[in-house]
């Protein structure tokens, strides 16, 4: 079952593709898919794929879609993948590091996962960025700066469920991406933030930490702090991703480019899976991982439905955020966190004391909360 609905969401992803490529061919649109004049880039965060550029459509743009499709089903499409594909891929991910072979052994090789993962996006990216047509003269450097930084939030994350954090505990400390970004900005100087934006996160924090302590003490609890050290130096690397994807917009403005959403989805994996091989060839992940899985089929199976996951469901997101405004992927995105760790608790085993539910509803009335913020801040712009 689970099978048939990873070649359905995969079709889709092809669909998705080519109805890119047919309002590249609009004569409302000019140039590419979008005209560089009425471009406006925006950055989409999810904690599976790491920081993507993606471009939103003018008005001009969604009157072409909408001939062709009801903004309704172009909703239920977009917003449906990112569900179906995210919602899974979360599934898949903590399978893969709770997965004990008959010899008692755990799949630990979370840089060879990135390499596997990396690689289905550049497939996907590189399909896509051919039939919507590849932007020319793009800066690498800053690719290759950007693909370092959020391969290694994702391998920090992985090797945080590796050593022994929950799911729940993982997503909901990777929501509070904010802290950082935060912290970065203050010390550099030239940020300020609001009363409520502090709250915010400091919601999120407290949520996060009281949901870890509400749990049932168990055998794992030494390794669970290694796992704390991991997720921590994968939210730094957000905070530096963030930075990162910053100066690389302003360095394709500055030469008057505008990199095409594919063309970010390639570029950005491509450097991510050469980072990735490079560490795990190190580490010697690559000859034991791939030892390990093709020893025990059934994670194999997990990891290409993972990586496959995640090629789908960045498609979606660019798929949604190219007809709809970025808040409306927002919106989506965040909930689809808050129904990760849910269906987790519910399907996974996880059990959670009453205090444990209250770190539950903290923490997700700050994500909500964030969210909430940033729909304001867009209607007051």
């Amino acid at each position: 079952m689970h099978t048939r609905a990873l070649i359905v969401l995969c079709f889709l992803v092809l669909c998705l593709s080519l109805s890119t490529v047919t309002a590249a061919k609009s004569p409302l649109i000019k140039g590419n898919v979008i005209s560089n004049k009425s471009l406006k880039s925006v950055v989409a965060s999810t904690s599976e794929v790491g920081p993507t550029f993606v471009n939103k459509m003018p008005n001009g743009g969604a009157a072409v879609a909408k001939a062709a499709m009801p903004d309704s089903v172009k909703l239920l499409i977009g917003a449906g993948g990112i569900y179906s594909a995210f919602l899974y891929y979360g599934s898949l991910q903590e399978d893969v590091f709770r997965y004990t072979a008959a010899d008692g052994t755990q799949f630990k090789q979370a840089w060879l996962l990135q390499v596997l993962e990396a690689l289905a996006n550049v497939i996907v990216g590189g399909i896509g960025m051919q039939l919507t047509g590849a932007t020319k003269g793009i800066p690498k450097k800053m690719f290759a700066v950007s693909g370092f930084t959020q391969v290694s939030a994702k391998a920090f994350t992985s090797l945080a469920l590796a050593n022994g954090l929950s799911f729940p505990v993982a997503t909901l400390a990777k929501s509070g991406k904010m802290v950082p970004v935060m912290i970065g900005s203050l010390l550099l100087g030239g940020a300020s933030y609001s009363v409520r934006e502090y709250l915010q996160v400091a919601a999120i924090i407290a949520g996060t930490a009281i949901v870890s302590m509400g749990k049932k003490k168990g055998a794992g609890a030494p390794s669970s702090v290694m796992g704390v050290t991991f997720i921590l130096l994968s939210l730094v690397m957000d905070g530096v991703t963030g930075g990162v994807q910053k100066k690389l917009k302003a360095e394709t403005k500055k030469v008057g480019i505008s990199p095409k959403p594919y063309d970010f989805m390639f570029w950005t994996n491509v450097f991510m899976c050469l980072t990735a091989i490079v560490i795990s060839g190190g580490l010697g992940e690559v000859t034991s991982g791939l030892s390990y899985i093709t020893s025990n089929p059934e994670i194999m199976s997990k990891i290409i439905k993972f990586a496959l996951c995640s090629a789908a469901g960045q498609s979606f997101i660019f798929f949604t955020i190219a007809n709809f405004d970025p808040l409306v992927c927002t919106t989506v995105t965040t909930t689809r966190k808050i129904f990760s760790v849910l269906l987790s608790i519910f399907l996974k085993g996880h059990q959670l004391s009453g205090q444990g539910w209250g770190g539950i509803a903290l923490a997700c009335g700050g994500i909500l909360a964030e969210m909430e913020g940033k729909m304001n801040k867009a209607k007051k712009a």
